[in-house]
């Protein structure tokens, strides 16, 4: 790990620092990350290709998404994804519509994707198992094969993340991004995505020198912010919030820079902190029109894979296509994350009232 992410000047007087951010079970995971993708990248190809083989014979109607959590930006990740790059339309299905209404929506031709690190999750297996009643095609991609999710499912996309310990989910998040692009580039047999997802982990190892103190520091007292994305990006935004509420305890919402301006920008002032994850596609300008709006306001503003007039540029690694870009952030966004959990005086492996594995029924 960079020292840049976990060696500052500053450290807030009232939460000094218990546990030193390169030790945390978070930091080694997000280290992993890399290898753990490569290796999923070479196990899973033959599998890929055949599950991708099937679905241009017999191509779904739609993708229905079941996942919570981080595996629901995912989720989201994979609906700009699926819609720009396959065209076909994809949505997010609530697991509540079974597990507590005990409604059975019509699946009949659909690609249901059901994404989770455990697959333990008791309404995640109801909906595998009602979509697949109602005539879904069934994909689970989890982290643990041998999981009541895996077996409630048709085919099985294995994230290969390896063993996650630190309650807050790195590299299993990353796993199933990279998943997802290896899915749609196969699917598409499309040769530039494949080429630039084989790319990201040599990205991800790039990326551990690049000096993110300036977030560090200038999150270390907050107490809210808003984290904006767009496109691909906003899954990157919204797994950003949730990281920041999870193990810094600082109440970060998640938009898309389409729909900030709508109503929550009346909450910008002077010095308030604004986080824009940036891809270099047909979102760019808009959504740095965006933050120039918010810089204007006198917000704190950050952006990640762009930089902006009068905003703090947080360096990233390039991609080689902006797809993969997302992934790269995160990756990034993670390490600066740790450190600023440790800054505040928290323990990121283990927030307060949550635990590794959420049964939702």
């Amino acid at each position: 790990m960079s020292p840049h992410l976990h060696e500052s000047p500053r450290v807030s007087a009232a939460t000094p620092p218990r546990i030193a951010a390169e030790s945390t079970k978070m930091c080694r995971e997000i280290a992993e990350s890399p290898l753990a993708i490569a290796r999923q990248i070479a196990a899973n190809a033959p599998r890929v290709r055949a599950l991708a083989g099937a679905l241009r014979r017999d191509p779904p109607r739609l993708v229905a998404t079941g996942a919570r959590g981080s595996s629901d930006n995912a989720a989201t990740f994979a609906k700009y994804l699926f819609e720009t790059r396959l065209g076909i339309a994809t949505m997010s299905a609530a697991p509540s519509v079974q597990s507590v209404y005990a409604a059975e929506p019509d699946f009949a031709g659909a690609l249901f994707l059901a994404i989770s690190q455990s697959g333990k999750s008791p309404d995640l297996v109801r909906q595998a198992a009602s979509a697949k009643s109602a005539g879904a095609r069934v994909v689970a991609m989890v982290n643990v094969e041998d999981s009541p999710l895996a077996h409630a499912a048709d085919f099985v996309v294995p994230l290969h993340a390896g063993p996650e310990l630190s309650v807050a989910a790195t590299k299993s998040y990353l796993c199933s991004l990279s998943a997802l692009l290896q899915l749609a580039a196969e699917w598409k047999d499309d040769a530039a995505l494949r080429e630039a997802l084989a790319a990201v982990p040599a990205a991800l190892n790039e990326g551990v020198a690049a000096d993110w103190h300036s977030l560090v520091d200038g999150l270390v007292d907050a107490s809210s912010l808003f984290v904006v994305g767009r496109g691909l990006g906003l899954a990157a935004a919204q797994e950003a919030a949730l990281k920041l509420k999870e193990t810094c305890g600082i109440h970060a919402e998640a938009f898309s820079a389409a729909e900030v301006q709508h109503g929550p920008m009346t909450l910008v002032g002077p010095r308030f902190p604004v986080v824009f994850f940036v891809q270099d596609d047909d979102t760019r300008e808009s959504t740095l029109a965006v933050a120039g709006s918010f810089r204007a306001r006198g917000a704190h503003v950050w952006t990640i894979g762009a930089a902006a007039d009068g905003c703090d540029a947080l360096p990233l690694p390039a991609t080689r296509d902006a797809a993969c870009t997302p992934l790269v952030a995160v990756h990034g966004f993670y390490r600066a994350v740790n450190a600023l959990a440790v800054r505040r005086g928290r323990d990121p492996d283990a927030p307060p009232h949550l635990s590794k594995v959420t049964e939702t029924f």
